[in-house]
C-alpha cells in the first residue's frame, strides 16, 4: 500500500449557542459524517477522521479485542460516553466492563479511553478531555500519535492521572489497567 499523504483537516469546532445543551439537545444533532460532542453544555464538532488515524484506531482495537478478558468489552467510535447530562464524549476506543453498557451508550466512565491525536484535535484530547476524564473517575486514558508514532499512557491515582508510559516506536508499553497487555506503537501502523 503506498504511504498515504497527510491532509489538513479543520479544527475541533465549538458551535455558537445560546444556552447551555443536553443530551437531548446533542440527540437532535444531524449524521452528518461530523462528530458532535458535549463539554459541560458546550457543543464541540470535528470532521470525520484521516485514514491514518482510523488505521491506527483500528490496529489497536484488534490488539485490545484480541487481549480483553471476558468481563470487559472494547468499543470502537462512534460511541457516546455518558458523564452527565451536559457532558457527553465520544472516545476513538473505549474499555468498559460488559454489563455496563446499554445499548445506546455507556453512562458513566469507562476503564479505559484512548484518543488517536490529529492535528485537528490534538489539544483538546490532551486539555479538555484529559481533565474532563479524569474529574469523571476514569481509571486509565491513552493517547496514540500516529505521526511519531508513540502512546502516552495514566492511570488514575487518587483522583488524578498519573502518567505510567510514554513510548516511542519500537518500545513496548506494559499496561496493567483496565488489563494486563503491551503496547508497541509501530505495530500499530499499517
Amino acid at each position: 500500500m503506498s504511504a498515504v499523504e497527510p491532509i489538513s483537516t479543520p479544527p475541533v469546532t465549538p458551535v455558537s449557542q445560546a444556552k447551555p445543551l443536553t443530551r437531548a439537545d446533542l440527540d437532535r444533532m444531524p449524521d452528518d459524517g461530523y462528530r458532535y460532542e458535549l463539554i459541560d453544555g458546550s457543543l464541540l464538532m470535528t470532521p470525520s477522521r484521516s485514514w491514518n488515524h482510523q488505521d491506527v484506531a483500528g490496529n489497536l482495537f484488534i490488539h485490545l479485542r484480541q487481549t480483553c478478558p471476558p468481563e470487559l468489552y472494547v468499543m470502537i467510535a462512534p460511541f457516546d460516553v455518558v458523564l452527565a447530562d451536559d457532558t457527553v464524549m465520544i472516545p476513538d476506543l473505549l474499555v468498559a466492563r460488559r454489563d455496563a453498557f446499554t445499548k445506546r451508550d455507556l453512562p458513566g466512565p469507562p476503564l479505559l479511553a484512548v484518543e488517536v491525536l490529529s492535528p485537528s484535535t490534538r489539544r483538546f484530547d490532551l486539555m479538555v478531555k484529559f481533565s474532563r476524564l479524569e474529574a469523571a473517575g476514569c481509571a486509565a486514558y491513552w493517547v496514540v500519535d500516529p505521526d511519531t508514532p508513540s502512546l502516552i499512557a495514566w492511570e488514575l491515582r487518587d483522583g488524578a492521572y498519573v502518567q505510567v508510559a510514554k513510548v516511542t516506536g519500537d518500545e513496548v508499553a506494559r499496561l496493567t489497567s483496565p488489563y494486563e497487555v503491551s503496547v508497541r506503537p509501530t505495530d500499530l501502523i499499517s
